[in-house]
């Protein structure tokens, strides 16, 4: 490892991404290496050679490995660069945020990395861009999301586990941080990363689904704008997320699906639907009860202004659905996409990475690690295309084969 084949140029900005995101100052590290702030200023800057004694301190300092760190991909456009604008719009340009944005970052590199070093690439299946024409956006939003229904062969029913069919058949990397309260995702579009979404993992399932899909919409329309999508933030709505909250409708809830479901239970009833049956349509599609009605609402399936009614009334969604045994969706608390899970345990198990780096990469402790790698166990294989496929007890063989391989 020789200072003239270092690429100084990816790795001062890889050695402050890695300072930045264990806590440490600049001044912190020159201490530490005995050498003067602005020497560290150089480093990170690209303009100064870092001896390979340096780069191994440096690894074992922000708990990454020297292979990391001389990785020859550039690092990826700030994040928060990309959110400036949509940050100040929006009033939300708080450490808090700008700390979740950086996290956010880290979570989108390191999935590319563990992809590089298992050369399981995702593979992106991306629309291209739709035009949103000179339609109202409410128009535009039911148009687009049912086109999209279409190209993901979903039909007209309910999406059961939307992360997973925008992470596998989409090929977009989803998240959950924990996020200040008022801000619902993040959208972040680059060449290198594709598409990255983010949701806030303390907000209820239904909101989660919803955000997802909003920020899904302008993944399709406009991908390379990065958005915060933040709650009660604007005094009047603006065109584009018009149409992000109308995708968001209509691909969650699609009028020909839930207009049909709808008539069947009214002739099932003789003509009635009650309260009972919006709870039961509430979890079949996993929307919030008050976005459902005033779907149904909108495609007069309902007399407006029933939603209003029955707040009016006392009626308690919570109350309801525990009275008639209809559970909660949970929410997405977890972290990261199962896939990513399995490929950086596919890197510990073939020795690339360390257990203090598969931990660090995990976000885990390395005894959380070590219990979540043997629950990974059964998955542990990668095919030449890059897809994961299970490993478990081969079935297909006799016993007595079985027992002689033993």
């Amino acid at each position: 490892m020789e200072p003239d084949i270092i690429d100084l140029k990816t790795l001062g900005p890889r050695l402050q991404e890695a300072r930045r995101a264990r806590g440490l100052t600049q001044q912190q590290i020159a201490d530490f290496l005995n050498v003067a702030r602005t020497t560290v200023v150089a480093i990170e800057k690209g303009e100064r050679n870092v001896l390979p004694g340096e780069i191994v301190y440096l690894a074992s300092l922000y708990g990454r490995s020297v292979h990391e760190l001389l990785r020859r991909r550039n690092p990826l456009p700030e994040f928060s660069i990309q959110f400036r604008t949509t940050l100040s719009g929006a009033d939300l340009g708080t450490e808090q945020t700008t700390t979740v944005i950086e996290e956010f970052q880290r979570l989108s590199e390191d999935y590319l990395t563990l992809e590089e070093l298992t050369g399981a690439r995702l593979l992106q299946r991306y629309p291209p861009l739709y035009e949103l024409g000179w339609i109202s956006p409410e128009q535009a939003g039911e148009n687009v999301a049912t086109a999209e229904r279409n190209r993901l062969g979903l039909g007209d029913g309910p999406v059961p586990d939307l992360r997973v069919v925008l992470e596998n058949d989409v090929g977009l990397r989803i998240f959950c941080i924990s996020m200040p309260p008022k801000v619902a995702a993040l959208f972040a579009f680059n060449e290198t990363v594709g598409g990255c979404i983010a949701l806030n993992s303390h907000h209820p399932a239904a909101r989660q689904r919803w955000s997802l899909a909003h920020e899904y919409a302008h993944f399709l329309t406009r991908r390379y704008q990065a958005d915060v999508m933040a709650l009660n933030s604007y005094r009047r709505t603006p065109a584009l997320e018009r149409f992000a909250d109308s995708f968001a409708k209509f691909f969650l809830m699609p009028a020909a699906g839930i207009s049909r479901r709808f008539n069947e239970i009214k002739r099932a009833r003789q003509g009635k639907v009650t309260p009972a049956d919006l709870i039961h349509l509430t979890y079949l599609y996993q929307v919030s009860f008050e976005a459902l009605t005033r779907h149904l609402e909108s495609l007069d399936l309902l007399s407006s202004g029933t939603y209003e009614d029955l707040v009016d009334r006392g009626f308690k969604v919570r109350q309801a659905q525990k009275l008639l045994s209809v559970p909660t969706p949970a929410h997405e608390s977890q972290m990261l996409p199962l896939r990513y899970q399995l490929i950086a345990g596919e890197a510990f198990h073939s020795g690339q990475l360390s257990e203090g780096e598969f931990a660090r990469f995990l976000r885990l402790d390395r005894l959380s690690a070590r219990e979540l790698f043997q629950s990974l166990q059964s998955y542990l294989t990668i095919s030449e295309e890059g897809q994961i496929t299970t490993v478990g007890l081969p079935l297909g063989e006799t016993l007595h084969e079985l027992k002689a391989q033993g």
